[in-house]
């Protein structure tokens, strides 16, 4: 039985597993499974809608179907000219993500509000905030092809968009229906977008992984910076708890990071501009959107730096004890470096203004967990995980794509690593994967 797909709900109280055979949904605390649709044939996409019977799902490429899972009704199917790529919902708003188009549906009606032409986007990076007062949608910016030469007339149509070479989000209204602002977050394309709870903050990362940034929503003002690693590695998933007071982050390795979100950058610098209105900032993306992208100006910042030229390479002098050590020879001068460049990068940092300060000294991870070795085989460089925060207990929850889901306690006041402390199988018990469960 293969598993298809796997996703937690906007409050991460259920958890959604689709397969080969249908998909099931499972509560997370306690951990237990109350529905079973394995009846629903082959399910590639299912979202859930809060803890309410609605969840949306993806049986064929390019149809949609809303069922009540109590009831066993099929509320709607709904067809697409290509295929699904993601389901997004919130308590207002249903959105589809095909590779070129974003569609809006009022979740009451099922009337189409907003068709929303993106750039390719294979991997549906596409984030809807959970809140309904603050109800945005963040997709890389689409960027427009540029004018095509004189092509002959029995010629195919060119696309009039081209994939993003850049990290910049675009920032929607989803019930207005307007763009409202445009972040300019990496030089890099994005692998990942999150909004946390109440839709006033937006996390992101680009393909290189190595760098997280937070900002406010809407006026897109950069709260937070974090580094994730030296090395490059692709970010699976990213999760606020519900306070917004942590963000975790998983990515192509077996590491789990834990970011806590203090003072922000914006309230230690009172020199920061002033938030620009909404009215000023929807007409000014409005007027950049119809130049097209690539006539956006922009300045390499600190952050752009920190990230492209990857400047910043210490690891935490105090994790460096408790983390696996390196006994390779690369492993001996890496860690000479990074003990040179974390005093240097001390020393240097206290001479330098706030723009250029934060290039050597980005934040680094509060507390991290290490997933157990895959019992298969299958080696970490090819786990993916997706990861939540308990709003009840300072647990960090990680599902990987061999079927386990795991559960972490983390300390809030010291930080460090985390301990497991529950494990469990969402496959079904006739797999090779038994549906046993572990407490530690």
């Amino acid at each position: 039985m293969a598993m298809n797909f796997v996703t937690f709900n906007q409050d991460y109280s259920q958890l959604a597993v689709c397969t080969s055979r249908g998909f099931r949904i499972f509560s997370t605390e306690p951990f237990a499974n109350i529905h079973d649709g394995r009846d629903a044939g082959y399910i590639t996409i299912a979202e859930m809608l809060f803890s309410t019977a609605l969840v949306a799902t993806v049986s064929t490429p390019r149809r949609v179907e809303i069922n009540h899972t109590q009831r066993g009704l099929k509320l709607c199917d709904m067809s697409f000219a290509t295929a699904v790529l993601a389901i997004r919902l919130n308590r207002k708003r249903l959105v589809v993500v095909l590779e070129d188009e974003i569609y809006l549906y009022d979740i009451q009606t099922l009337k189409l509000m907003h068709t929303l032409e993106t750039s390719p986007n294979p991997a549906a990076i596409v984030a809807l905030s959970p809140s309904t007062d603050n109800c945005y949608l963040a997709c890389p910016l689409p960027q427009k092809a540029a004018p095509p030469a004189q092509a002959p007339a029995h010629a195919p149509p060119n696309s009039t968009h081209v994939p993003p070479t850049t990290g910049e989000v675009l920032l929607f209204d989803a019930i207005k229906n307007v763009q409202i602002n445009v972040v300019e977050a990496h030089l890099s394309p994005l692998s990942c977008i999150s909004f946390n709870y109440e839709g006033t903050m937006m996390a992101t990362a680009s393909d290189k992984g190595t760098i997280i940034r937070i900002f406010s929503v809407p006026d897109a003002h950069k709260l937070y910076q974090f580094r994730r690693g030296s090395m490059p590695s692709r970010i699976i998933s990213m999760a606020f708890n519900v306070t917004s007071s942590l963000l975790c982050v998983s990515s192509a390795t077996e590491t789990v990071h834990i970011f806590k979100l203090g003072v922000p950058h914006s309230q230690q610098h009172s020199a920061d501009s002033a938030p620009t209105s909404p009215n000023k900032v929807s007409s000014a993306v409005s007027r950049r959107l119809s130049q097209g992208s690539d006539t956006l100006t922009r300045s390499r910042t600190s952050e752009s730096l920190d990230e492209d030229d990857d400047l910043d390479t210490a690891d935490k002098p105090s994790n460096m004890s408790s983390r696996k050590a390196n006994g390779t020879l690369f492993g001996l001068i890496r860690r000479t470096s990074q003990n040179v460049s974390s005093t240097f990068a001390t020393t240097v940092g206290g001479y330098l203004p706030k723009t250029m300060a934060e290039m050597w000294e980005p934040a680094r991870d509060f507390a991290w967990v290490r997933l157990p070795k895959s019992a298969s085989g299958i080696p970490a460089s090819q786990i993916r995980s997706v990861v939540a925060m308990s709003p009840n207990a300072p647990h960090v929850m990680v599902v990987t794509n061999e079927g386990n889901f795991y559960v972490f306690q983390i300390d809030l006041s010291k930080g460090g690593e985390g301990t497991l402390i529950k494990q469990y199988s969402v496959l079904d018990s006739n797999d090779a994967m038994s549906a046993s469960t572990t407490d530690f």
